[in-house]
């Protein structure tokens, strides 16, 4: 099999999944519009090119882009040249884009996958990511080889193109309305004097429990921290996406869309650049050392 593989996105999730193909013995090869996420790269033993044309007609080829719009740029550039035999796509995009890039990819004879991923950097780094794949079922064995690089076999293929979009969409939206709610019981548990960390383990442990109450709120929200390397803009858009998707389809789902409205008010409070768990700033104000936002 052949092992050259671009991956396009050289962030922090971009940068980890290069990292991990690389030890896994890919050959990697690298672009990012940033010479900083270039260098980074260059310092882990990736190739990088500054021009993405370079990739054209890679064989294999992983995306870890910030929008739709972005990786509708992208595809059509690394189909510029015969080669490719699959580009999966871990973007958290949209199932329309996928769809219609799935199509083009399929007219010149290489597979496009939407695998939007979950697990974070540390996930990324060890090749243990979870990925939620939407794909035809002749897409799916031709990018299996990425798949199983990027996460070690914790793979979910939910359907044709752009179901993998569709479930990692109601993912983080559930985790987004997860994060407004335990928030919120935990600032009553504290005002009836419950120290909230107890509360947390005691709920985890529970019919309540979940990853937010069992690791989010105690290790990013009750330290004080906030590290979790996730952007708040980045929930609040997929949670914006997801009651979009919704939408699209005549769906009402209005406990969700409470959530959402919630992050949006986040967002325009605390701004783009804060970490996805500052959200219980305006939550749950008394969780947070710093107590309520002053913007």
């Amino acid at each position: 099999m052949d092992k050259h593989i671009a991956v396009v996105g050289l962030g922090s999730m971009g940068g980890a999944m290069a990292s991990a193909l690389h030890q896994a013995g890919w050959q990697v090869s690298g672009f990012d519009p940033s010479p900083a996420a270039r260098s980074a790269a260059e310092a882990g033993g990736i190739r990088t090119v500054d021009d993405i044309g370079h990739l054209a007609g890679t064989p294999y080829a992983v995306l870890s882009l910030p929008s739709a719009r972005v990786v509708e740029e992208t595809v059509p550039a690394l189909l510029a040249r015969p080669g490719t035999i699959a580009i999966v796509d871990t973007t958290t995009s949209e199932p329309a884009t996928s769809a219609s890039l799935a199509s083009l990819a399929a007219d010149q004879g290489a597979a496009f996958v939407d695998a939007p991923v979950s697990g974070g950097r540390d996930g990324a780094v060890a090749g243990r990511l979870t990925a939620f794949v939407g794909a035809t079922a002749a897409a799916l064995d031709a990018a299996r080889p990425v798949l199983q690089a990027l996460t070690g076999g914790q793979y979910q293929h939910l359907g044709g193109p752009g179901s993998g979009n569709v479930v990692k969409l109601l993912n983080n939206v559930l985790a987004a309305a997860n994060l407004v709610s335990v928030g919120e019981a935990l600032a009553v548990a504290k005002a009836y004097g419950v120290d909230p960390a107890a509360a947390a383990a005691g709920i985890s442990g529970a019919s309540g429990g979940s990853k937010v109450s069992a690791a989010m709120y105690p290790n990013w929200v009750l330290t004080g921290t906030h590290d979790s390397g996730f952007a708040l803009g980045l929930m609040a858009r997929d949670a914006a996406l997801a009651i979009a998707i919704a939408a699209q389809r005549g769906e009402r789902p209005d406990l969700l869309a409470a959530a959402n409205q919630r992050w949006q008010d986040a967002l325009a409070t605390l701004g783009p650049g804060a970490d996805f768990t500052e959200i219980a700033r305006t939550v749950a104000p008394s969780l947070v050392r710093e107590g309520a936002p002053t913007a």
